[in-house]
């Protein structure tokens, strides 16, 4: 099948990448809506421009719109992005946000388009250690959560990150993949990608209990 995938060049999103291409379907865009709202309840918003390069080293055309962000509106932006698309099909990389899920299947049955979503329901922790497994080289690009502090920002996941974040899980409840906010994250390598993203220049930024890296510079390069 013909699909989009909903590309926030995060873990989720390059996993249910992956995954759908072993499930026979052939991506044809990459779909990623920018949201000038950093709230946004549907998007991913830290470092989004990062996607420019991801599309490269995967090799699959990137389409983008831009949105406000505003709550509800902000699905329409998703619906007229797609609705232009010769696809059959949308791939996201839905977890547990029934939030999104409903609001992406809306959006599917509207364009008479199917949703796919490789990753939900799945237990968070097995999908981390899938991801690693896989040789997914992943950072932390933003963190908002209770446990999670500066020196999170710009980590690459490890066992050892995983086995933190499961300590912290437990003690505050945040969601593993950062479901609910509570982390975002930047893939900067996965056997898919022809080349691999080198981070040049970035900076944190740290707000009372929460922060986010901005990346000045990156670049494509060999592996």
């Amino acid at each position: 099948m013909r699909v989009a995938v909903l590309f926030s060049g995060g873990k989720d999103s390059t996993l249910a990448l992956l995954r759908a291409k072993e499930m026979g379907h052939e991506p044809r865009y990459l779909a990623t809506v920018h949201s000038a709202n950093p709230e946004s309840y549907m998007y991913h918003t830290p470092n989004i421009g990062l996607t420019v390069l991801q599309s490269r080293a995967l090799g699959i055309d990137l389409v983008s719109k831009e949105s406000k962000g505003e709550k509800e509106r902000e699905v329409e932006d998703l619906k007229k992005l797609l609705s232009g698309l010769d696809v059959e099909g949308v791939v996201s990389g839905a977890v547990a946000s029934r939030y999104q899920k409903e609001r992406i299947e809306r959006i599917c049955s509207e364009l008479g388009l199917e949703s796919i979503t490789p990753l939900w329901g799945e237990d968070p922790e097995s999908l981390l250690k899938e991801m690693l497994s896989r040789g997914m080289k992943i950072m932390v690009t933003a963190v908002c959560a209770e446990g999670l502090g500066p020196s999170w920002l710009g980590r690459i996941l490890d066992e050892d990150a995983v086995l933190e974040l499961v300590e912290i899980g437990r003690k505050n409840g945040i969601h593993l993949t950062g479901e609910g906010g509570e982390f975002e994250t930047a893939v900067l390598d996965c056997p898919a990608f022809r080349m691999r993203v080198r981070i040049l220049e970035s900076e944190k930024v740290w707000r009372g209990d929460s922060g986010f890296l901005v990346v000045r510079d990156a670049v494509l390069e060999e592996k």
